[in-house]
């Protein structure tokens, strides 16, 4: 066998085979790692689980799709991704709409954290736009490499070098600033 060789392959011929227990099996090897996508974007583990649920439901719906061009793991964290800013936008534009109608001053809330023990760093990433959030969770909290997380957003390894690049200095501006607040 190469190198190469992607063993959810294997799971993939047999779900479309219509074996249900090889989904569980991907559903299970992937669960912990795309709810960790979801969270890092979304900020919150109700609208992580319920967004991974909408993820894996995607994936079982559009699996006849994929084209084995890249490993299966990169296109499901992409649909992650992509799933888990969607969302992102539509909490914020329902939380926008909400106070509109409300006609109530915008107070803050305060995000869970982004399962590090550090409340700055998670009053950072709430802070932060859901794609800067997006490339910072994959890269320091999935450890994906830079050509993993190009594979996974649709990009090319240095345009997610730039992207990166550019989510932490944003994270540094906020954080420096958050910090002499507390000052």
């Amino acid at each position: 066998m190469s190198e190469n060789f992607d063993d959810d392959l294997v799971l993939v011929d047999r779900i479309l085979s219509s074996d249900h227990h090889a989904f569980q099996t991907l559903y299970e090897k992937y669960y912990d790692r795309v709810f960790a996508i979801a969270r890092g974007i979304l900020l919150d583990n109700e609208e992580a689980a319920d967004s991974v649920q909408e993820i894996f439901t995607l994936v079982y719906k559009n699996l006849a799709r994929f084209d084995r061009r890249s490993k299966f793991s990169t296109w499901l964290f992409r649909i992650a991704v992509n799933r888990s800013i969607q969302q992102a936008r539509k909490l914020k534009f329902k939380k926008k709409q909400s106070e509109f109608d409300n006609f109530v001053e915008t107070i803050p809330d305060k995000e869970p954290p982004v399962e590090v023990n550090d409340p700055h760093v998670n009053e950072t990433m709430a802070v932060l736009h859901p794609n800067d959030r997006a490339i910072l969770t994959l890269f320091y909290w999935d450890e994906l490499s830079l050509q993993e997380i190009a594979d996974s957003l649709g990009c090319s390894a240095n345009a997610a070098k730039t992207r990166l690049f550019r989510a932490r200095e944003r994270f540094k501006e906020v954080f420096e600033k958050t910090e002499r607040r507390e000052d």
